[in-house]
């Protein structure tokens, strides 16, 4: 084959896939002295922090999501069972609701709220600042994979992860950028998410 014969076959390799980073609750709510804190979640908060700086102009769109409850009903408890219902947490408009102080300078896309009325885990639920659900969002930007990251990885990760993937997207969760309520539920948020099809892998 001569070198003109191999310049002119067209180009195999497919391009990049146009993809969205979703930041899951990454609040301080969730994180150590936080209303429902998780151990390793002011670490995660940190780590998404630096990955998203390195690698925001991989991403067409950073979003992020938050609960943010008014009154979420029976998601609310007293003598809550930690699997249906939860002490209150991630109430709107207080400092423990608003993004981690890690993420004060991620500048996001969009901001997605979810819960004001209602359980809300994953973050399609949820709608940003013009009343877009995340769905929809994500569709207008032609988005065709996602990288989910966030806390709590047996919980919210998961239910945005197993959602994106219900919607075509090519999903990733960044096993090092998040961490789940217990080791165990961890363990089972995993197998739930491979079997379903989401890739689990570390952001390096």
């Amino acid at each position: 084959m001569t070198s003109d014969a191999v310049q002119s076959l067209p180009d195999q390799s497919s391009p990049e896939p146009r993809r969205a980073l979703l930041v899951v609750d990454v609040q301080p709510t969730f994180c150590e002295g936080g209303a429902l804190g998780v151990e390793g979640g002011d670490a995660v908060a940190h780590a998404v922090a630096g990955f998203a700086a390195a690698h925001r102009d991989d991403y067409v769109l950073v979003v992020t999501t938050q609960d943010w409850h008014v009154d979420p009903g029976e998601h609310f408890s007293d003598t809550p069972d930690y699997v249906d219902t939860w002490p209150p947490h991630g109430v709107a408009g207080t400092a423990e609701a608003e993004l981690h102080p890690a993420l004060a300078d991620l500048a996001p896309d969009v901001s997605v709220k979810k819960g004001e009325y209602q359980a809300a885990y994953s973050g399609f639920e949820g709608v940003d600042g013009q009343g877009r659900l995340l769905a929809d969002v994500l569709r207008e930007a032609q988005i065709e994979a996602v990288d989910v990251v966030g806390i709590a990885e047996s919980h919210c990760v998961k239910a945005t992860a197993l959602d994106a993937l219900q919607l075509g997207l090519a999903t990733r969760v960044f096993t090092d950028l998040t961490v789940p309520v217990s080791p165990d539920q961890g363990t089972q948020a995993r197998v739930e998410m491979t079997a379903a099809g989401v890739e689990l892998r570390p952001s390096a």
